[in-house]
């Protein structure tokens, strides 16, 4: 198993790596929700929280947070098409940073995502961690202080996406196909007794179910790694439908 995730890492060793974090810049006002503050954060820039702000969503990950292979990453990113979503009068961080593993958001994300206080939190990380071959105990181990982390240090309600069925993804074309799906499993357990240990705080979003659309032709981008303006769009989607569960009032 070890000879099989070495082999992984060679094989997507550039494909993971992203641009570097970019400074603090506000997006572009939304057009349906003018009072909406959307900003991009780096480790080292921390905006004044919100304390007024009816949402504040932060949103916690890598690359595919920061929107790496979308058009237009400021307003193409998954969160940023959430962020549309919530009610006039909210507020939205990202402080995902490209090329992060759960280690390195737990100790350059984390921080300032509290200082956010945020009432909702999104966290997307595996794949950078399972292209590095970190053990899956590793792992859970850095997401799960993350989680226990936002849990015991604000009152958001937290969503943590899983890992969908890479195989199909080009960058993978060469992988073995059977060690990469084991290894996909142990990583969406680990997600799994995470968000189950806080009923009501913390919600899985399902993204391995059904997977081939998001691992189609049309939903990669060109780089054959990440997401494309369509796969965000779908990623976003399903991080919605399971806030509108959870209860977050998105329009």
């Amino acid at each position: 198993m070890l000879r099989a995730y070495l082999f992984l890492a060679m094989l997507v060793v550039t494909a993971c790596s992203g641009p570097p974090p970019r400074a603090a810049t506000a997006a572009p006002a939304s057009p349906t929700a003018s009072t909406l503050a959307s900003v991009a954060l780096s480790p080292t820039a921390t905006p004044t929280p919100s304390p007024t702000a009816l949402v504040r969503y932060v949103a916690i990950g890598a690359s595919d947070t920061v929107g790496v292979g979308a058009t237009d990453p400021a307003t193409g990113s998954w969160p940023a098409r959430i962020a549309q979503l919530l009610p006039p009068g909210s507020a939205f961080v990202n402080v995902g940073v490209s090329g992060s593993i759960a280690l390195q958001a737990r100790t350059a994300q984390l921080p300032g995502a509290l200082a956010q206080r945020p009432t909702v939190v999104s966290i997307w990380l595996a794949v950078n961690d399972m292209n590095a071959t970190i053990e899956p105990a590793s792992f859970a181990s850095d997401l799960g202080a993350i989680v226990d982390a936002l849990v015991s240090g604000t009152e958001a309600k937290i969503f943590v996406g899983n890992v969908p069925d890479l195989r199909p993804v080009p960058a993978y074309k060469d992988a073995d196909k059977a060690a990469l799906f084991k290894l996909i499993g142990a990583y969406n357990a680990a997600i799994a007794a995470i968000t189950t240990k806080y009923p009501g705080r913390v919600f899985a979003v399902d993204l391995f179910t059904g997977s081939a659309e998001l691992v189609s032709t049309i939903t990669v981008s060109g780089d054959g790694f990440h997401p494309s303006d369509a796969g965000y769009q779908l990623i976003a989607d399903r991080f919605a439908a399971a806030m509108r569960s959870g209860g977050v009032p998105l329009r």
